[in-house]
């Protein structure tokens, strides 16, 4: 059977349904980390969400740089998954910023509640690959 693509969309979607099982194990993985670290929780009457960075930061000293331990496992995994250099270094850059960042005290806290590096390198893989939130559901 053949598909004829007039604007291209459909291309785009049918490579987009031959992604490895492997690789969309890891990117499903990737996104399990990233919502558990930074949205996991839904501040109730607002619009914000906070997750398991926000708290490991209250912890003084050792709580953010737990917190950028499991935010590196992302950066490994999207290394395994073949991003380029540039984005991994635009990746450990986010870690590192909402480390230095959110170890400041009290600032620091609020900063790791708005400042989401992790969903930031989710969009940044995602992005490597031509793929939206969705297309990790399948």
């Amino acid at each position: 059977m053949t598909f004829e693509s007039r604007g291209g969309d459909h291309t785009k979607r049918m490579k987009k349904s031959n992604i490895p099982i492997e690789q969309l194990t890891r990117l499903r993985r990737i996104r399990g980390l990233a919502r558990l670290m930074d949205t996991a929780l839904r501040i109730p009457g607002t619009h914000m969400s906070l997750g398991a960075d926000s708290v490991l930061g209250l912890i003084p000293g050792v709580g953010d740089f737990a917190a950028a331990a499991v935010s590196l496992i992302i950066v490994n995994e999207a290394r395994r998954l073949g991003v380029p250099n540039d984005k991994l270094v635009k990746m450990l850059v986010n870690v590192g910023f909402d480390t230095v960042a959110g170890s400041v005290p009290v600032l620091g806290d609020v900063f790791d509640v708005y400042f989401k590096s992790n969903r930031r390198n989710l969009q940044l893989v995602l992005d490597h690959f031509g793929l939206d939130h969705a297309d990790l559901d399948r």
